[in-house]
């Protein structure tokens, strides 16, 4: 099981899995609507999956 940022609680973890996404890096091309979309998926866990793409293409950079 793949390490999700600090604040992905458990049910947006299944609700990623669920749709298939196993790693951070798959959500870089993934519109965030999309994701908003899951049952499960909450303001937080968007809001922490956001900020570590975001860092993740600082540290890229």
């Amino acid at each position: 099981m793949t390490e999700w940022p600090k604040g992905v609680a458990k049910p947006a973890v299944r609700a990623l899995n669920a749709a298939g996404y196993t790693e951070l890096k798959q959500l870089e091309q993934v519109d965030l609507t999309t994701l908003k979309d899951l049952h499960g998926m909450g303001p937080k866990a968007l809001a922490a999956i956001e900020a570590a793409l975001k860092e993740g293409k600082k540290s890229v950079e």
